[in-house]
């Protein structure tokens, strides 16, 4: 009887290999099992046929960035109905222009970044890149996000110049931002810093209520278009590597 050896030690034989490379080989999703893809190297194989893909190629092992599509009703960061839930194999956007293989590990030990309110829709940020998590944790203020409000009611006399600057919420007086009208009934706002609640605050003082809230964009970082136009609620995308916020 054949004695379980470790997938890493198996393929470093078949394909004369180092341990180093076979182990990167496998957790890259190049290596299958009996025709099934396997992204451990500590996976105990005997005789299963072992293949290595004959496009493989030596990569580093990148942690992953997801960009997300949130629909209103779902908890960004905590909550009884977290949108990390969305993020599945099935649910990638079909127009992700990333070029990232997707993987299974890349499901592991996301971390959900930069708030967005429960009702509110739009981009937000997954991670298991510390260089990410950093940057959108410790310079979050520093970093301009961009929003699509929906409003009704009628603007007070100069709103348009107050929600630019002028403004004060929570006890604190507001950074100038960028405001400006998309059409009749929606505002765009460009701004950094943003608090829970703040928009609705903001707008209130100009005599607007806000029906919804939805995010585009997260420093240099959109949303996304395809062919079809904007990527859709609930789908997700890679963040390609070497893109920065």
């Amino acid at each position: 009887m054949t004695a379980p050896v470790r997938l890493a030690q198996r393929v470093a034989g078949l394909f004369n290999l180092s341990r180093a490379e076979a182990e990167q080989f496998i957790r890259n999703g190049w290596v299958s099992v009996d025709g099934q893809v396997v992204e451990a190297p500590q996976h105990k194989v005997t005789v299963e046929r072992v293949e290595l893909d004959p496009g493989a190629r030596l990569e580093a092992v990148e942690p992953a960035t997801i960009l997300l599509h949130k629909p209103p009703g779902f908890d960004a960061i905590t909550g009884p109905r977290p949108a990390s839930a969305l993020v599945a194999p099935v649910s990638r956007w079909a127009d992700d222009p990333s070029g990232v293989r997707l993987l299974r590990r890349h499901f592991h030990r996301l971390t959900p970044l930069v708030p967005l309110e429960t009702e509110a829709s739009g981009l937000m940020v997954l991670t298991q890149d510390g260089r990410v998590w950093r940057r959108l944790s410790e310079d979050a203020d520093q970093i301009e996000h961009e929003y699509i409000v929906e409003i009704r009611g009628g603007i007070a006399p100069y709103g348009l110049h107050r929600l630019c600057h002028g403004l004060t919420y929570d006890g604190r007086v507001l950074a100038p931002c960028k405001v400006s009208w998309q059409n009749e009934t929606r505002l765009r706002f460009a701004i950094k810093g943003v608090r829970e609640g703040q928009l609705h605050g903001m707008c209130e003082q100009v005599g607007l209520e806000v029906v919804s809230i939805r995010r585009l964009r997260i420093g240099k970082v959109a949303l996304g278009k395809g062919p079809d136009g904007a990527m859709p609620p609930g789908a997700w995308r890679y963040l390609p590597v070497g893109e920065r916020f």
